[in-house]
């Protein structure tokens, strides 16, 4: 008997300790849960003040606005070169000549011929006078009169056609001194002395000349997405990998209809001139464009992040449903959740403009609670610019 009650004492005792582990168990779950009363974590974006603007982003190369290819009419070889890279020239400048003993002998030849010509027409000429007197006179027939008129004019067209060769040659043996067309900088130079230039077929090209180096254009591909807001006379700023650190300005001055498809993307170009006075800028050069559609300054905007969160019932489940994030943000003031009416201004790839009366600065957009499942949470996954808790970047931290 004295075993048993042991042995129920020793029972009972085992419940006791179990039953005081379980409330313990329990009494740590309704702290840490809080009875639905703990203060929430949220997650917010900061709002904050100034200048957005709309752009259209492309690349392009720079070029002088007018360039000019100079060629040789005539073959032969290079005798001397005048110029060379950078050179700056006048128009009328001697460039290069081409070696001019066959070009003169061409000349020679056809002076002999219209030399030629020249004393057969005389001598057809006298013949047909000499003819017509004796016509009048009697001594010979109209036949032999006339046959000596059409000698001599035969011998007429003859000289005219000795001259045209004659002028020829004298032109071709001009165009052996290549000279400036305009004035203007030597950006390229693709002969060398002694160089045999042949034009049988083509005009081969001698020289580049950029006609004006402080006056520069960009000619830039821009996609048929963004071709609709590209407008004539709309601001631009670029930069260069040969001054990574300077923003140079430009202007649009012409959207060309041309298409070109590129890799089943349909592209149009556009031109950007450029001043280029202080001649930093060079031919060839890579310019990373931005072309300024629209701009605001010294606005309310908050990156395109805060605008993700599709709905407020994880921010107050007792919410009218009328007030919704398309209307109106949830704003973090002191500790304090606000919702106030907002609208949507100027955007850009990473900010919206926020125009309403209501923000202040300091202001936060709530964007969602720590530890819910939200569209705002989600974009946290795709890496996005809104950090998580304990992040970093421009997104505050838990309230």
């Amino acid at each position: 008997m004295k075993n048993k009650q042991t042995k129920n004492k020793k029972s009972s005792k085992r419940i006791l300790k179990y039953g005081v582990f379980a409330l313990a168990i329990i009494g740590t779950i309704v702290v840490f849960s809080g009875g639905g009363n703990e203060k929430r974590n949220y997650i917010t974006i900061n709002i904050t003040r100034g200048d957005l603007s709309y752009t259209v982003s492309a690349t392009g190369e720079i070029q002088p606005v007018n360039t000019v290819n100079v060629g040789s009419q005539v073959s032969g070889t290079i005798d001397n070169l005048y110029v060379d890279f950078n050179s700056n020239v006048k128009k009328g400048d001697i460039l290069l000549t081409i070696e001019p003993s066959v070009l003169q002998a061409s000349v020679d030849e056809a002076m002999a011929s219209l030399t030629s010509a020249k004393s057969q027409r005389d001598f057809a000429f006298s013949e047909y006078k000499r003819n017509k007197t004796l016509y009048n006179d009697g001594f010979i027939s109209r036949a032999e009169m006339e046959q000596s008129e059409t000698t001599y004019n035969q011998a007429e067209q003859s000289v005219k056609k000795a001259q045209s060769t004659y002028d020829r040659a004298v032109t071709n043996l001009g165009y052996a001194t290549i000279t400036s067309p305009v004035n203007g900088t030597v950006i390229s130079r693709k002969v060398d002395v002694g160089q045999t230039v042949a034009a049988s077929f083509s005009t081969p090209d001698l020289f580049e000349i950029a006609e004006d180096l402080t006056k520069m254009q960009i000619e830039t591909s821009v996609s048929e997405a963004d071709i609709g807001v590209i407008r004539e006379g709309q601001p631009v700023t670029f930069t260069v990998d040969a001054y990574p650190t300077d923003i140079f300005n430009g202007t649009v001055r012409q959207v060309r209809l041309s298409p070109t498809t590129t890799s089943n993307v349909v592209v149009y170009t556009v031109v950007i001139d450029v001043d280029n006075s202080d001649m930093r800028l060079m031919p060839g050069m890579t310019a990373f464009v931005t072309v300024i559609i629209n701009s605001a300054e010294n606005v309310y905007k908050a990156q395109n992040a805060a605008f993700l969160i599709r709905n407020f019932k994880s921010i107050d489940p007792t919410l009218d449903e009328t007030i919704t994030p398309d209307t109106h943000l949830a704003i973090m003031r002191d500790c304090e959740i606000q919702f106030i009416e907002y609208k949507k201004g100027l955007e850009s790839a990473t900010e919206t403009q926020i125009i309403s009366d209501q923000i202040m600065d300091g202001d936060r957009i709530v964007v969602g609670v720590q530890g819910q499942t939200s569209t705002t949470q989600s974009s946290n996954n795709r890496g996005g610019p809104m950090g998580g808790p304990g992040g970093g970047g421009p997104m505050g931290g838990p309230m």
